[in-house]
């Protein structure tokens, strides 16, 4: 079931990060995490979040800003490496608290409270228009790229950030969205070998099924997103992930899940 359940969700989520802004590790992670512990979550997230922007990269790749995209990517690169060294850390710690509900146990620890509460904020930059509407000048480049690399490694969420800093880059539509996923490809080859350099309970050969079905899910939902661009209304789209994306931020941060 759990197979299924994954598959559904990697295509629908690559389908939305071209409609609603959404990135596929934003909504991927915590239902991953339903199945696996937090850090290996992340982990395998970030395998098919880099597959999947190489692939999205072949259908867009020709729009790149390069000026840009090496601008932003070279910070983020920085950032990326500090946020992962940072969720190693924090992975390593004992739990904060722990609660039985039925006789079951439910722990509360670091880095489900991080990871909780930046899934609530980066869902809220994209509905609520005060945050919708935050913008910062070109020459911050350097700056945002640092800011959602580190994000981007911390917790695998990024694309809200990034998205404020590059709107301002004088970028046409699908140059925008292409040099996004080449910075993305940055961040995710980054962190990727951070975590693997520590993380041995990922078990890739254990986890393959897992990555093969939702790797080719992802590859669907981002042919399907390319070919309906311009035919999607966002409004609707946008507050089902977010209100989606918030209750499982809650269950996450509490220790539910």
């Amino acid at each position: 079931m759990e197979i299924f359940i994954i598959a559904f969700v990697a295509l629908v989520a690559s389908l939305l990060t071209f409609f609603s802004g959404f990135g596929l590790g934003t909504i991927l992670t915590p239902v991953l995490v339903v199945f696996f512990p937090v850090e290996v979550a992340i982990a395998l997230t970030g395998i098919v979040h880099l597959l999947n922007n190489f692939f999205k990269i072949g259908l867009i790749g020709k729009q790149i800003n390069w000026q840009v995209g090496i601008k932003f990517g070279s910070t983020a690169i920085i950032g990326a490496f500090i946020g992962a060294k940072l969720l190693l850390m924090f992975s390593s710690n004992s739990p904060l608290y722990t609660y039985t509900i039925n006789d079951k146990l439910f722990s509360i620890t670091i880095i489900k409270l991080i990871i909780s509460a930046l899934m609530i904020v980066f869902a809220l930059f994209e509905v609520v228009p005060t945050l919708k509407n935050i913008q910062f000048s070109e020459n911050k480049l350097y700056a945002g790229g640092l800011i959602s690399g580190f994000f981007g490694g911390l917790s695998g969420n990024q694309g809200a950030l990034r998205s404020m800093f590059l709107i301002r880059s004088g970028l046409t539509k699908e140059s925008f969205i292409a040099t996004g996923i080449l910075i993305a490809c940055f961040v995710d080859l980054t962190r990727l070998s951070v975590y693997f350099s520590r993380l041995s309970s990922v078990n890739i050969e254990d986890n393959l099924t897992v990555l093969i079905t939702a790797v080719s899910s992802a590859f669907i939902g981002a042919y399907i997103g390319r070919k309906l661009l311009k035919k999607v209304t966002l409004n609707f789209v946008q507050w089902t992930v977010t209100i989606m994306i918030i209750l499982l931020a809650i269950g996450l941060g509490t220790g539910l899940i």
